[in-house]
């Protein structure tokens, strides 16, 4: 503890960290105005200060207990003194660090700047593996891969030399061959690649065998293979043409020279695998398809694409519409109820579930009858063909006609809330409410002419991702008199349909929670013994 005797200042002790720590000293050599703990003020600087800026110099507040350096000035001396004083500050939080056995923890540390002599080692030790893009690497990194029974989520599928590689762009848009696939991770990509045209049969990344040579292990680290079968080749000629080849043998790159440019045959385009694995996290078959094409000079750098896919045994993709709220252009999931009751019964093509007319060049309702438009979310349709009637027909055959053309085959009676609504679950379907209106005098016969399909939805959710649901559905099927004969008994009938999709969303106003109410009791002793 240091104290002030008169003017004379008592220096703090030596090797004390406080009193060597000075923010305000920001020039070297040179004294800063007000900077009671520049080292470089002397009196003479001391006399014109007003007061010291930074009074209390203190390391880390997170601590119980520490040193504190307090500075002043004592104008009352001639010269003027800075006074000094190193004190325990005391932090009465209840949640301040007693001790500590790890300083750096206290502070950010430096990261290390990668440059291009130290970027590659990074990338290994943090990812497992290299950023580098040739092609030629030899694959000896070993993969930090957990020895399990069974594949989990995100772990790199194992072969019989490394990992199942799956090129894709990292830092730039060039492909990387040392990118290892993982499990269950669906993926989609596309990346560029340099290649020297006149050694396209020398490079493994253009030659199908690449793709198609690796055995998949069953299990991490198992003995039991899984081979990858060929399952088609698609080959693309110069002017975008394809053509399916019947067999599925290897075929090489070979270099052709054509006058004075050379051509590469049999490149592989695009890559897409397609793995079932089973509950217990087995890979069991890996199928492989492949699009070839030939590659000239002037198409140098290469675009290739990969994807890969991962397909649970003895089930099937069920597509969706969104998940959970609807997407804006995928159809509308719709379905029949047999019995109150029962879950809902759908066709598998989501694009057949609810539909409306199809419109034509020719506006003939019996030329394409049986050809519907799918109801897409979000999208106004109308659509409409022209019905030509020649004799003398009755009016309710010809009614009948024309509303088997307006509702199609099999309209639905319910349309899911949300794009990924299980057909078990029927508190999660709306049904269709449908309506008649006629229109002219009653004691004629009404034929059908329009059919207008009302869809009401609503934001649902967070304000920041809002979901969309759909709340009510309304068909409703308008007819009108059926219209009298023209001249050679000839009729002309309009039909149409119409969708229209309206936001009933109520305006969003934020929420808050109640402030929390303290119930708190005190023992009843207390204010002993004052009380």
């Amino acid at each position: 503890m240091c104290q002030l005797l008169g003017s004379t200042v008592i220096q703090p002790e030596e090797g004390s960290l406080v009193a060597a720590l000075c923010v305000c000293d920001l020039s070297p050599a040179q004294c800063d105005v007000n900077c009671c703990c520049d080292p470089d003020c002397s009196s003479v600087d001391f006399s014109v200060f007003s007061a010291c800026s930074v009074p209390v110099v203190m390391g880390d507040n997170q601590f119980c207990s520490q040193k504190a350096a307090i500075y002043s000035l004592n104008f009352t001396a001639n010269p003027p003194q800075r006074v000094f004083k190193l004190v325990d500050q005391i932090n009465p939080s209840i949640f301040c660090i007693y001790t500590t056995n790890y300083k750096p923890a206290l502070s950010f540390i430096n990261p290390e700047v990668p440059d291009e002599n130290s970027f590659d080692t990074l990338m290994r030790t943090a990812d497992g593996f290299t950023s580098n893009a040739e092609s030629d690497i030899s694959f000896t990194t070993k993969l930090d891969v957990p020895s399990t029974a069974k594949y989990e989520y995100g772990v790199p599928l194992q072969t019989s030399d490394s990992f199942l590689r799956f090129p894709s762009s990292l830092t730039s848009s060039l492909c990387t061959d040392n990118n290892p696939a993982a499990f269950l991770v669906n993926q989609a990509v596309k990346c560029t690649r340099k290649i020297n045209l006149e050694q396209c049969e020398e490079t493994e990344a253009l030659s199908m065998a690449f793709y198609s040579s690796p055995e998949i292990r069953r299990v991490p680290d198992s003995r039991t293979k899984v081979p990858i079968t060929v399952q088609s080749i698609v080959i693309q000629s110069l002017n975008k043409t394809l053509t399916r080849r019947e067999d599925t043998d290897v075929l090489q790159p070979a270099l052709v020279n054509a006058g004075h440019f050379s051509l590469c045959m049999n490149v592989v385009l695009e890559v897409k695998y397609s793995l079932t694995y089973t509950d217990a996290g087995e890979v069991i078959k890996a199928d492989l398809s492949l699009l070839l094409g030939t590659v000239s000079s002037v198409v140098v750098p290469l675009q290739q694409k990969f994807e890969i896919h991962f397909l649970q045994e003895n089930t099937k993709p069920v597509p969706l519409s969104g998940n959970p709220g609807y997407v804006v252009g995928l159809p509308l999931a719709a379905g029949f109820q047999p019995h109150k009751g029962s879950g809902i019964i759908q066709i598998t093509n989501r694009y057949r579930q609810l539909t409306i007319l199809h419109s034509t060049t020719e506006q003939d309702c019996l030329a394409l009858e049986g050809v519907r438009t799918p109801v897409l979310f979000g999208y106004t349709m109308q659509s409409g063909c022209k019905l030509r009637l020649t004799g003398a027909l009755p009016c309710r055959l010809v009614a009948q006609k024309v509303e088997s053309l307006l509702w199609g085959q099999g309209f639905p009676d319910y349309v899911a809330s949300f794009g990924n609504s299980q057909a078990q679950d029927v508190l999660d379907w709306v049904p269709i409410h449908f309506i008649t209106q006629s229109f002219n005098r009653k004691d004629s016969c009404q034929l059908p002419g329009a059919l207008v399909i009302e869809v009401k939805w609503t934001k649902y959710g967070s304000l920041l991702n809002p979901q969309a649901k759909i709340v009510n559905v309304t068909a409703n099927l308008i007819s009108s008199s059926f219209p009298e004969a023209n001249s050679g008994n000839e009729r002309t009938i309009l039909i149409s349909t119409a969708v229209t999709f309206v936001d009933v969303s109520a305006p969003a106003e934020a929420g808050f929670r109640a402030p929390p109410a303290i119930n708190a009791r005190l023992p009843f002793n207390f204010f002993f013994p004052f009380v």
